[in-house]
């Protein structure tokens, strides 16, 4: 696990509760040196401060993010909590996120959720539609037999969509199925689906496959 944060305070408090909670733990004082450690040893999970000197948290998810790179999940520490800091967040790749101050009991239970939804469930056929085929196994997606670099969260939610097609999901019942939280924003599901869409339709405005319901969520169609 990597802990990309420029306050020597915080990433230690950080690491120390993630070395007892029982994971190996790098740590990284800024974004440049964050993205070497991941390049060398790619880590289970990020946890990355937005505000970094230099290369700050978004440009580094940003290029966590390039295709070609297996998709590291990765939770956003920020120092602000209003809904704009937090859709910034989720738009700039983050899986989840945590606004400081934060307990880090609150942290290790994201810790372990975002690490739970991320572990493929053996045995998983390969799911396919239209020119969409998605490997829960290898965690590969295709469109036309091109590769897709998605964020952990986001294939975990266009596999769950996928693999229960024509059924109109609650956005809540989403964050609890693919989040793992019984409460939360439901901005997160929201933002997750308009990245999804960026990616996988040919027509994100009028989307084939990720519709809405209006006044209840989305609706995965093959």
């Amino acid at each position: 696990m990597l802990v990309v944060d420029d306050d020597p305070t915080l990433a230690d408090v950080v690491g120390r509760y993630l070395l007892h909670e029982g994971y190996a733990v790098e740590h990284a004082a800024s974004g440049e040196e964050g993205l070497t450690l991941a390049t060398d040893h790619p880590p289970d999970l990020v946890v990355l401060d937005l505000m970094l000197p230099g290369v700050d948290g978004m440009e580094v998810c940003r290029r966590l993010r390039r295709p070609g790179r297996a998709p590291v999940p990765v939770i956003m520490l920020t120092a602000k909590g209003d809904e704009a800091d937090r859709v910034a967040g989720l738009e700039g790749g983050a899986d989840d996120y945590l606004a400081k101050p934060f307990s880090l009991r609150e942290l290790g239970a994201r810790v372990r959720a975002v690490l739970r939804r991320t572990v493929a469930e053996p045995g998983r056929a390969v799911l396919r539609a239209g020119e969409l085929e998605l490997d829960a196994l290898a965690r590969t997606l295709r469109r036309a037999g091109d590769p897709l670099a998605l964020t952990a969260k986001e294939f975990d939610l266009l596999a769950h969509l996928m693999a229960h097609p024509d059924v109109a999901h609650r956005r809540e019942r989403l964050l609890e199925d693919v989040w793992g939280w019984t409460y939360g924003d439901t901005a997160t599901v929201t933002v997750h689906v308009r990245r999804l869409r960026e990616k996988v339709e040919a027509d994100p405005s009028h989307p084939r496959h990720l519709q809405t319901v209006w006044g209840v969520g989305y609706r995965f169609v093959p």
